[in-house]
C-alpha cells in the first residue's frame, strides 16, 4: 500500500501541534478513511529504539485490522471495535491488558463507542473483571435502553451477556506496576498530596486508545478505551466513557476520540465541542481540533484524532507527543509517534 506523508498544516508558536490528512470534498471523498490513536504524553525521543519501534508496527497492525474491515465493506462500528479490542489485547497500550494501577492496586477500565447514524452509543466504567470493556460498551448500546453502566452492575451484564471475564492478574504488566510506583513515590513527597495543584503529578504517559472510522455507508464511528491515570483514586472514571467528553459521533459532522487527563475533557465536553464547533461555526474537522488542542485545553493535558464526512482526518496534542495512524481508500498509511518530518 502507498505510503504518503502528514500534510504538515498546523506548528503554533508555543509548540502545540496538529496535523491533518489532505482536505477533501464530498465530490472526491475516499470510499473509506480510519484514524487511530495509542496515547499522548512524553516526546519519543524519550523512549529507547526498541520501545518506539515496538509502538510503531502496533498501531500498524492495528490499523491494518480497521482497514482490512472497512476494505472488505464492514461497518464503521466494527472497525471502531476490532481495532479497539486489539489494541486492548496488546500491553503496550494502557487498556484492556496493560492498564495502570490505582491508588489501591488494581485496575479500573472504561470504554465508550457511539454510532453516528442516530448518536446511539454505550459505555462501561470502573469494570475490573472485563477483558474488553469496548465490546462490553457496544453491547450495552445495543442490548439495552442505557448509555453508561458502571462498576458491579456494568460486570453482571457482561456475565449475562457471555462476555470474556479474566482476572486482575490479567491486566498487570511490569511496566504499569512500575509507573505506578513512581507516581506513589511523588504523592508521598508531597506533589499529589490532596490540596496540591493536580499540574504537579501531571503524568508523563497517557495510553488511552481510540479509533474513529468512515465506512463506504458515509457512516462514522467513535470509541474510545483505557486504564485511566495511574495511581488514581480507586473509582475514579475519566472522560474515555462519557459521551461528549472522551468520544463523540455525529454523520452530519464528526467523529472524535480523545487521549490526556479526563477530567479537563469532562469539563469542557472536548468531543462533542469539536463536533459543535462544526455544525455551528461551519469550522473544519482540523480547525476544531486546533481551537480545543490551543485555545481550550491547557499544555500538556493531552491529544485528539477526528475524522469528519467527507474522510478528512486530524490528529493533534500538546504534549511531547502522541501515537496515532490514519489510513483511507486512496492509499494513505502512515503512523507517526511525534513530529512529522519536514
Amino acid at each position: 500500500m502507498k505510503t504518503l506523508l502528514f500534510h504538515r498544516l498546523a506548528i503554533l508558536s508555543m509548540g502545540f501541534l496538529v496535523f491533518a490528512a489532505a482536505p477533501t470534498t464530498a465530490e472526491d471523498a475516499p470510499v473509506y478513511a480510519i484514524i487511530v490513536h495509542g496515547g499522548a504524553g512524553s516526546s519519543p525521543a524519550q523512549l529507547g529504539e526498541k520501545a518506539r519501534q515496538g509502538r510503531e508496527q502496533a498501531v500498524e497492525r492495528v490499523l491494518r485490522v480497521g482497514v482490512n474491515v472497512l476494505k472488505d465493506g464492514g461497518t464503521s462500528l466494527d472497525a471502531v471495535e476490532k481495532v479497539i479490542r486489539a489494541m486492548e489485547d496488546d500491553p503496550i497500550f494502557n487498556a484492556g491488558k496493560g492498564s495502570v494501577f490505582n491508588s489501591a492496586g488494581g485496575h479500573e477500565l472504561d470504554a465508550s463507542i457511539m454510532d453516528g447514524r442516530d448518536l446511539s452509543c454505550g459505555a462501561v466504567a470502573g469494570v475490573g473483571v472485563i477483558k474488553n470493556p469496548i465490546s462490553l460498551a457496544r453491547l450495552v448500546m445495543t442490548k439495552t435502553r442505557h448509555v453508561l453502566l458502571a462498576g458491579d452492575g456494568a460486570e453482571r451484564f457482561g456475565r449475562e451477556m457471555g462476555v470474556e471475564l479474566v482476572g486482575q492478574d490479567y491486566f498487570s504488566t511490569e511496566a504499569a506496576r512500575k509507573r505506578w510506583q513512581r507516581s506513589k513515590k511523588k504523592e508521598e513527597s508531597g506533589a499529589g498530596k490532596q490540596g496540591a495543584a493536580f499540574d504537579s503529578v501531571r503524568p508523563s504517559y497517557l495510553g488511552t486508545v481510540g479509533c474513529v472510522a468512515l465506512d463506504r455507508f458515509g457512516n462514522i464511528s467513535a470509541g474510545t478505551s483505557t486504564g485511566g491515570l495511574s495511581n488514581k483514586k480507586y473509582g475514579r472514571i475519566g472522560d474515555s466513557p462519557i459521551v461528549g467528553a472522551g468520544t463523540y459521533a455525529d454523520n452530519r459532522t464528526c467523529g472524535v476520540s480523545c487521549t490526556g487527563i479526563g477530567e479537563h475533557y469532562i469539563r469542557n465536553a472536548i468531543a462533542y465541542d469539536i463536533s459543535a464547533q462544526m455544525k455551528y461555526r461551519k469550522c473544519t474537522v482540523k480547525q476544531a481540533v486546533d481551537m480545543a488542542i490551543n485555545k481550550t485545553l491547557k499544555p500538556g493535558y493531552g491529544g485528539i484524532i477526528a475524522l469528519d464526512r467527507n474522510g478528512n482526518m486530524a490528529a493533534g496534542y500538546n504534549t511531547g507527543g502522541m501515537t496515532r495512524g490514519m489510513a483511507n481508500s486512496k492509499g494513505l498509511f502512515v503512523v507517526r509517534l511525534g513530529k512529522d518530518p519536514q
